[in-house]
Parts: C-alpha cells; sequence; structure tokens
C-alpha cells in the first residue's frame, strides 16, 4: 500500500468523530458472518491504525463486545458502525464507510471468503436506477447527516443552517 496519510471520519450524526496522524493498513473486505451483522451489509471494509496515531475528536463510541477478544465501537446515538478493536493489540480497526473521503482508501484484500455472499459478484450486472433530476421548484430535503469534515460543534443552531 502506498503511504496515505493522515485521515478524519465519524459517524453520520456527528457525534463522534476521530483523526489518525498517519497512514491506514491492511486495508480489506471482511465476509465474516459477524461482520456482516455489525454492518447490517453484506461485507465490512476495514483497515488498521496505530493506536498511538489515532485519537478521538468528539464524544466517545459505545461498544459490543462481540466475541472474548473483539469488541465493535459504533455510535450510541445514530448506530454507524465506526471500529473493530482487540483492546490488547497495538492497532484499531476503522471502518472505511465512516472516514470523510472514503475514496482515498481502496481495499488490497478480502478475508473470511467461506461467508461470503455468493451472488455478490453479480450486483454490477443490475439494472441501475436513474438518477433524479434536480427540480427547481423542490424544497430541498433537510438531512441531519454530519458533513465529511471536522466541525467546530455540532448539529449547528437553527439560524447556522
Amino acid at each position: 500500500m502506498s503511504a496515505i496519510e493522515n485521515f478524519s471520519g465519524g459517524c453520520q450524526c456527528g457525534a463522534v468523530r476521530y483523526r489518525v496522524e498517519g497512514s491506514l493498513r491492511y486495508p480489506h473486505v471482511c465476509h465474516c458472518r459477524m461482520c456482516q451483522k455489525a454492518a447490517g451489509n453484506y461485507f465490512m471494509p476495514l483497515a488498521a491504525s496505530s493506536r498511538a496515531k489515532f485519537e478521538m475528536t468528539r464524544g466517545e463510541p459505545s461498544w459490543f463486545q462481540s466475541s472474548d477478544d473483539v469488541r465493535r465501537g459504533f455510535c450510541g446515538r445514530c448506530g454507524t458502525p465506526l471500529f473493530y478493536d482487540i483492546p490488547d493489540a497495538d492497532f484499531i480497526n476503522i471502518t472505511l464507510g465512516s472516514l470523510d473521503e472514503p475514496e482515498r482508501v481502496k481495499p488490497e484484500a478480502q478475508s473470511n471468503l467461506g461467508s461470503k455472499i455468493h451472488w455478490f459478484a453479480e450486483l454490477d450486472g443490475l439494472p441501475v436506477e436513474p438518477e433524479p433530476v434536480p427540480d427547481g421548484n423542490r424544497v430541498p430535503v433537510n438531512n441531519r447527516q454530519h458533513p465529511d469534515h471536522d466541525t467546530a460543534k455540532w448539529p449547528p443552531k437553527e439560524s447556522e443552517t
């Protein structure tokens, strides 16, 4: 992996934010059943950060002890999966979808293929829904998703939106 440095990310609502000062190691897609359940998806993309280079910048995650050795960190407010953690290890795994710029990290491997959904490779052959055409008369939907960058505070006051 080329050395891509410095990352930030967090949950969908912005209550939990983190930063990595350094590179991410072993970006991969895990297909195990535990990761499927934890992500609520067919797989979970993860990469490791040195614990010494990792810091929480807002809030604290909630934790679920998913096995004897592993706990999973998530936002207790919105439920976003954030971390796969082995507390005694010198690293923490971050969910790549929680990064502010997930496209910067391309998975280099897959693991636990025994649980991979057998038809997953066929997804590119499915019909594609057309993108909605912008309507100048429609009022934009006010979503409550935190922007993909650090903010001084969140949520903003009504007058700031």
